[in-house]
């Protein structure tokens, strides 16, 4: 099979296509015939050689895929071959086969075409094992998400509005205040022209929010506990501009805060199931009904993976940048 390799730790360049063997399936696994994948910053990172994938996953990058099942481990299995789906995988999704576990798979929501479904499971895993299982987000409550144009942030503001909170997020231009706006967003704030912190307070009415949803790290972590309000909640995602920094604790105490924080690639298989099951229930239903949507920005050929992971790091894009795999 095709699949995407980098040649050893580096910039977008070391991207290239090659040719490997096709993986088989184990006991709980199917093998997908790739239609499209997504394109997610922890790929930029595996390439760069600073997320090593799991010992026991495929080397190849790649966390979500969308295709056909075409193989089924040992054992008894809910998907046929045939079967169309939608996974997250531990890796392996620049390719034309791939392999996931039967649990992470979810079916297309009815409605959505291949290219659609490939570009959820990353994003909505990731949101809803954070944003409600973690911090239990409730209707009436208010979030603070960032990056509000990226794959992550439009999930939030699309899952939270869907649930009843309130919504505001950052970005760093007009058109992707615009699109956060149209897509649900109460509060949209430029984080170039504005003090996100002081505008939260404005919006807030000085009280605070009750959850913050950060992916940003660095000076953004104290802000972000000036944001909170009594009892608030930060769970924390990623670092973009660096998981060490100096600052005062004490705000913790006095507010009452909860801070945590996940990775969902190392996560437990079970726990994932479980979030592929939530999803399922409470999620797919809202894509059905046409509450939530996605948003492609960009689809390349596989060839162009090198292209792909350029746009991504640029972060001029809105929404979600896919792979092309299967014509």
């Amino acid at each position: 099979m095709r699949y995407v390799v980098a040649r050893e730790a580096g910039p977008p360049d070391v991207l290239m296509l090659d040719q490997t063997t096709t993986p088989a399936p184990k006991s709980g696994e199917v093998l997908i015939e790739v239609a499209y994948a997504g394109v997610n910053r922890p790929d930029c990172v595996q390439r760069a050689g600073h997320y090593p994938p799991p010992a026991d996953a495929s080397p190849i990058i790649g966390l979500e895929v969308a295709g056909t099942v075409v193989a089924i481990g040992e054992g008894k299995s809910e998907w046929a071959v045939g079967d169309r789906v939608c996974a997250l995988t531990p890796g392996g999704g620049y390719a034309e086969y791939c392999v996931a576990p039967a649990e992470h798979c979810l079916p297309l929501p009815q409605g959505l075409m291949l290219l659609e479904a490939a570009s959820l499971p990353e994003n909505y895993f990731t949101v809803w094992n954070n944003l409600f299982d973690r911090v239990h987000l409730s209707a009436g409550e208010t979030v603070l998400v960032h990056g509000g144009s990226s794959g992550i942030g439009l999930t939030t503001i699309q899952l939270a509005k869907a649930f009843g909170a309130t919504v505001i997020t950052t970005v760093g231009g007009a058109d992707k205040a615009a699109f956060c706006r149209d897509i649900g967003a109460d509060h949209v704030i430029n984080y170039r022209e504005q003090d996100f912190v002081a505008e939260v307070a404005t919006i807030t009415g000085k009280k605070g929010v009750n959850v913050v949803l950060d992916m940003v790290g660095g000076d953004y972590i104290e802000k972000n506990i000036k944001c909170l309000a009594l009892e608030g909640r930060m769970v924390i995602i990623g670092f973009l501009q660096g998981s060490k920094v100096t600052m005062d604790w004490r705000h913790i105490m006095m507010k009452r805060l909860t801070v945590t924080g996940s990775t969902l690639r190392a996560s437990p298989s079970a726990r994932k199931a479980q979030i592929a099951r939530s999803l399922r229930d409470k999620v797919w239903p809202l894509f059905e009904a046409k509450k939530l949507k996605p948003v492609i920005y960009r689809v390349f050929p596989l060839a162009d993976a090198a292209e792909a992971h350029r746009l991504m790091e640029s972060s001029a894009h809105i929404g979600k940048i896919m792979l092309e795999v299967r014509q």
